[in-house]
Formats: C-alpha cells, sequence, structure tokens
C-alpha cells in the first residue's frame, strides 16, 4: 500500500479482522501486515493498544446504530417495519465478534451496554410514536431487542421468505 494510511483506514481494518478472527486479531503486527504496512503507521495514529480498542468500539456504534437510526429517520413511513428489515437483514458477525469480546473486556462491555441502551431508547420511541402507552412500548421494545439478540447470536442464517414473514409476525406483535 503506497498511500498514507489514516486512523480510519486501521479502525476499518480492525472491524473486519475482529468479524473474521474475533477480538485477539486486534493486535498491531497482524493488522499491519494484512495492510501491507509498518507497525509504525499503527502506533502513528493511536497512542496505544487501548486506544485503537476505543476508536474500533467506536465505529462499531456508529456502524451498529447510529448509521442504522439515520437510515430509518430518513426513510420517513414506517419506520419500525424498516428497522426490523435492516436490523434483522444484516450481516451479524462483527455484533457476534463485539459481545464475545465484551466477555473478556471491561471497554467492550461497556460500549455494549451502551449500544443496547441506544437501540433500546430508539425502539421504545418509535413504539410510541406509533401511539403505544409508555409503558406498552418499553416492554414490547425489550422484547423485540432480545428477539434481535437471539437471532443475532443464534448463528446461522434462515432463508429469505421465512425471515420476511417472522418480521411480519413482529411487527403485528408489537404493534397490536
Amino acid at each position: 500500500m503506497n498511500q498514507q494510511l489514516s486512523a480510519d483506514d486501521w479502525t476499518g481494518q480492525g472491524l473486519k479482522a475482529l468479524a473474521q478472527s474475533g477480538f485477539t486479531a486486534l493486535k498491531a503486527e497482524p493488522l499491519a501486515k494484512a495492510m501491507g504496512v509498518s507497525r509504525g503507521s499503527f502506533y502513528w495514529h493511536f497512542a496505544d493498544l487501548a486506544a485503537f480498542h476505543a476508536a474500533v468500539l467506536k465505529r462499531w456504534r456508529e456502524i451498529a446504530a447510529e448509521r442504522i437510526i439515520a437510515d430509518v429517520e430518513a426513510a420517513g413511513d414506517e419506520p419500525v417495519k424498516m428497522l426490523l428489515r435492516r436490523s434483522f437483514g444484516a450481516r451479524l458477525d462483527l455484533e457476534r465478534a463485539v459481545r464475545n469480546w465484551a466477555a473478556f473486556d471491561a471497554s467492550a462491555q461497556g460500549a455494549v451496554r451502551a449500544i443496547d441502551r441506544r437501540r433500546l431508547d430508539y425502539i421504545e420511541e418509535l413504539l410510541q410514536k406509533r401511539g403505544l402507552a409508555p409503558a406498552t412500548a418499553q416492554a414490547r421494545a425489550q422484547i423485540l431487542y432480545w428477539t434481535f439478540l437471539g437471532f443475532a447470536l443464534s448463528g446461522p442464517s434462515i432463508p429469505a421468505a421465512r425471515l420476511r414473514t417472522m418480521l411480519d409476525e413482529l411487527l403485528a406483535m408489537v404493534s397490536a
């Protein structure tokens, strides 16, 4: 690679390595080798491994919550349906990898707790906008989120037609 790498390049490579190989792959040497550069480039952008890990977790939050929420908000109509299709239709290797990392690392655990709270609050807000009472919206948001987490952590994907049917049922259950 002849171009100068940015911190974003490193965090992007970190997310790829995390999704493919888990959190133990988040080290300067193997990432530098994969990118065809020296470790010096890594340390130009990050004071240490902890700073890099923090940047990776921040980028994950942007991708796995903030970008999805922005897309749902920009789409306008039927936000709950769009959120369900977007969340359940995504590749979830990274979700599983970050949650596995959180079992061993306090910083990752804090990031997971923060994203869980952000997602839950957003789902609850969407359900209230659909006319559900706050307590009902809170309960259904939690059920929806637990359903998503079970789906995310269950591994193998399911056929698209079956997934659409399941998402339609979820939408009907939270809207009733």
